[in-house]
């Protein structure tokens, strides 16, 4: 049967979206890592179904393109807000989506009718440890906490955007070895549920550059809940304002960590693609 999609990317953080709503796909995980492929297939780091619900306009699923399924992805839900509209299946430019991480509302900001960004209310950081979760700190926040990974200790802080991450403050990004360390710190005891990890130097208070690895994707270009958790962390850390922009390897994104303690988030989404599955 052929399935129709199309590729969005995010900051570089690239995925296949399927309109979902027949709920005709029976293994979404398997159709994922096929999908995903970046040499027998399309080449993604998720997939991402539409879906209905009855508690929201729309439901969003996402798989990693290891078949794990991710509560949800920011760079993710900017592209399936953007498709939605574009496509017309909704006429309003904010709405509600639903998410593994609860109910989440982009929104989409238009220049001469046209979709130049996505805001996107990512709700309130969790900070508790057992939250997030973080075995072995009961409700205490973890902020700066010594983490030893392969024989070296980091300070380690710990929050979950609807997904668990594990921000770390480093000098020099580009002496750091992702693909050997990403791994370590994914399946590290502290995370029962694993984690991404974001490493972050602080460019100055309103600016951090922002490199990471997504449990379940590895090295990405980009990632939109870590962009917020690595705000929230700096601020933690007295690093940061509550407004900054992050350098990623495949864009900026400006998160602000508002007054009414929700963490907003505004990027672009492009599609790159679209075309007929056959596998």
């Amino acid at each position: 049967m052929e399935t129709a999609f199309t590729k969005w990317q995010g900051c570089g953080n690239d995925f296949v979206l399927i309109d979902d709503r027949a709920c005709r796909i029976v293994d979404p995980a398997a159709l994922s890592v096929r999908m995903c492929d970046r040499h027998y297939g399309i080449g993604a780091d998720g997939l991402i179904l539409v879906l209905p619900s009855e508690s929201a306009d729309f439901r969003m699923r996402i798989f990693n393109g290891d078949g794990s399924e991710a509560e949800m992805c920011g760079n993710g839900i900017r592209c399936f807000a953007r498709l939605v509209y574009d496509r017309g299946w909704t006429d309003k430019t904010a709405f509600t989506v639903e998410t593994g991480a609860g109910i989440l509302r982009p929104s989409l900001l238009l220049d001469d009718g046209q979709v130049r960004a996505v805001r996107v209310d990512m709700g309130e950081p969790i900070l508790e440890a057992e939250e997030i979760p973080v075995t072995g700190f009961g409700r205490e926040r973890i902020v700066n906490r010594p983490l030893t990974v392969l024989g070296q200790t980091y300070g380690a802080t710990c929050v979950s955007m609807g997904n668990p991450h594990c921000v770390v403050f480093v000098e020099d990004l580009a002496s750091l070895d992702l693909c050997r360390l990403g791994p370590a710190f994914e399946r590290h005891a502290w995370f029962p549920r694993r984690v991404n990890t974001e490493f972050v130097t602080v460019l100055d208070r309103t600016h951090l550059r922002m490199r990471v690895w997504e449990r379940g994707a590895g090295v990405t270009l980009a990632c939109g809940t870590g962009a917020c958790a690595t705000l929230v962390a700096a601020v933690l850390n007295q690093k940061a304002e509550r407004q900054a922009d992050i350098e990623l390897d495949g864009g900026v994104l400006h998160v602000e960590w508002a007054e009414d303690n929700h963490v907003y988030m505004t990027g672009a989404a492009e599609m790159v693609f679209q075309g007929q599955w056959i596998g």
